[in-house]
């Protein structure tokens, strides 16, 4: 390797500093988890450290006195001590693709094949949390976007026609209402539905008792492994020796298990849908967290274009953090998100807006 320049040792002790602080971001993470995550999470961390003494290993002596790790990566490493969250997994994962390795000729091969394996590790680990999650968290973000967009179109589109500020008021509160308890119901069917439909696809444990009596030579398991998704000489194959099993020990304990590749119920699948309870409440009290927003104007006394100026940049304030949560734990870029969020909904509202313009102008 040619002699180093002072650049180049200036970014080998930011990367030094990064992947310290990186390291600690996992094991601050592992000692929030137990288990498989635990020893996944760890093992992350030491592989941190092996690309820490790459870098040790070039600057020699002059690997002290580091500056302190990127913004990103610090502000990791304190979500990760105050939270440990799947936020802060969301979070790493996309640290991990914008890796510089690739194209750092300072950087070995294996330490840029390590840090794009290790964003597909982060990537499933982040998954476990979402399916845990995603029930809920699909209500509450749903329940918060509709009650911000619907209830702000409704107050524009009511305020537009020129009637007076306390029907406005009780305008929103009555939208606030009206949608929070559909939002709620229709979640509670929605998510108990879906649970009945699953169950109603998940096998029959007394089916089990009557596998040692199946005719071998009829074979009729092959049926149900058929029925499943496998193909007819796989599923023939699987249920002879299934049988040839089941008659040798006796035992018909998880035959009929789900093969790879067919769609039944899953204890993943229960997790990821929730229950309607849980879904019902969250999606009751964070659209009507989100309706309140447009109407705190008018509670608090103001009234005309203020009013509507004021409750519009509130709103706009609460869709862009949510749509940068979603962006956060969907790994995909917050910022795109958020404007994605803001767009719709105030398109939405400005369309009422104008509705509502036209129509008080027609009546008057």
């Amino acid at each position: 390797m040619q002699s180093a320049t002072r650049k180049d040792k200036s970014r080998w002790r930011r990367y030094l500093a990064n992947e310290r602080a990186e390291a600690a971001v996992y094991r601050e993470l592992a000692a929030r988890r137990e288990g498989e995550e635990r020893a996944i999470l760890l093992a992350l961390a030491e592989a941190e450290g092996r690309h820490a003494a790459h870098w040790i290993e070039l600057l020699g002596d002059e690997a002290k006195g580091l500056p302190e790790a990127d913004l990103r990566t610090r502000v990791l490493g304190g979500l990760a001590r105050r939270f440990g969250s799947i936020f802060v997994l969301a979070l790493a994962q996309r640290a991990e693709a914008r890796s510089p390795y690739a194209d750092d000729p300072d950087a070995t091969p294996a330490m840029a094949a390590d840090e794009r394996i290790h964003g597909e590790v982060v990537r499933s680990l982040a998954a476990r949390g979402r399916r845990r999650l995603s029930g809920t968290f699909r209500a509450a973000v749903f329940g918060a976007n509709d009650g911000l967009v619907s209830n702000l179109a409704l107050v524009l589109g009511i305020g537009a026609t020129g009637v007076a500020t306390e029907v406005v008021l009780f305008s929103g509160i009555a939208g606030l209402l009206a949608g929070a308890l559909s939002m709620g119901a229709g979640e509670y069917v929605s998510v108990r539905s879906q649970r009945e439909l699953l169950e109603a696809s998940t096998p029959d444990p007394a089916a089990h008792d009557a596998l040692p009596d199946l005719d071998l030579e009829a074979n009729e398991l092959a049926l149900v492994y058929r029925a499943r998704g496998m193909s007819e000489d796989d599923a023939i194959a699987r249920a002879e020796r299934t049988l040839a099993r089941v008659h040798a020990t006796g035992s018909s304990h998880g035959v009929l298990t789900t093969p790879t590749g067919s769609v039944t119920a899953t204890d993943d699948d229960d997790e990821a849908i929730g229950t309607g309870l849980s879904a019902a409440l969250s999606s009751f009290c964070f659209f009507a967290s989100g309706a309140i927003i447009p109407v705190l104007p008018y509670l608090f006394g103001l009234t005309g274009f203020v009013a509507v100026a004021v409750a519009v940049v509130l709103v706009s304030i609460a869709l862009i953090i949510t749509g940068a949560v979603v962006g956060v734990l969907s790994g995909a870029s917050p910022l795109k998100r958020a404007m994605r969020q803001l767009a719709i909904g105030l398109g939405a509202a400005l369309v009422t807006y104008v509705l509502g313009l036209a129509f008080g102008t027609t009546i008057g």
